[in-house]
């Protein structure tokens, strides 16, 4: 069995994919990224002044979030330069005056001005959770809201089998229109399979003193969203 770490798996699943990145997370979610995000939107506590965008990518959750809370600073963190440099000039183009990037991991990544809502979509499987968890409790402010979304590997005999198939066209279709992702295709499924990261983000929350500590199942099991609030 294949072991995967974090920083090691992302960088080799995302290496040359920034231009594609949009595209392909739109094509192979089948348009359920949109609805997630919008679920992501509306998690945000009211009237936020400063929001964190952990794994920011290309800036696609960033620039929503910019968009629908002009007055509240965001900062996307982003461990690809690649992808940052996607960013950067995406944010220039639409004129957005209330964003800015990190380049680095964001387990490492810490920023002074306290945070209203640390938020981030396709991190939590890569993340080392323990040293996630305990700097967000260190950034944000007291009532402060985390939010993090992420694939899960769905469960149920039926739905697997389906999901099990799609990846399998994935592999041998997508593969050639998109041969900058066949890493990604080949290895997730067995990568989601391993990864225990809402549960394990669970404990995290509770052991550093987070409340309202929620865990949402989305889409027959294929994403999970979690939020809590510090206490």
């Amino acid at each position: 069995m294949t072991t995967y770490s974090g920083v090691e798996t992302a960088n080799r699943f995302f290496e040359g994919t920034g231009k594609s990145y949009g595209l392909i997370v739109t094509l192979c979610t089948l348009g359920f990224d949109l609805w997630w995000k919008e679920k992501l939107l509306r998690a945000i506590p009211p009237n936020p002044r400063y929001i964190m965008d952990q794994a920011c990518g290309t800036g696609i959750l960033t620039f929503k979030i910019a968009r629908r809370f002009p007055c509240c600073r965001v900062t996307g963190v982003e461990l690809r330069d690649e992808y940052l440099d996607i960013a950067d000039a995406k944010a220039r183009a639409l004129n957005l005056n209330n964003v800015d990037f990190v380049l680095g991991r964001a387990e490492v990544v810490v920023v002074q001005s306290p945070v209203d809502c640390i938020i981030s979509s396709y991190l939590a499987k890569y993340a080392e959770l323990k040293s996630l968890i305990a700097n967000a409790r260190t950034m944000l402010r007291r009532g402060g809201m985390i939010v993090m979304h992420d694939f899960t590997y769905p469960r149920g005999s039926f739905f697997t089998r389906l999901w099990e198939f799609y990846f399998r066209i994935l592999q041998r279709l997508g593969s050639v229109f998109f041969p900058e992702w066949k890493i990604a295709f080949y290895e997730l499924p067995g990568f989601l399979k391993q990864t225990r990261w809402t549960s394990e983000l669970l404990g995290e929350l509770e052991a550093n003193g987070f409340t309202r500590i929620r865990a949402e199942s989305l889409t027959r099991g294929t994403a999970a969203i979690v939020t809590a609030v510090k206490g």
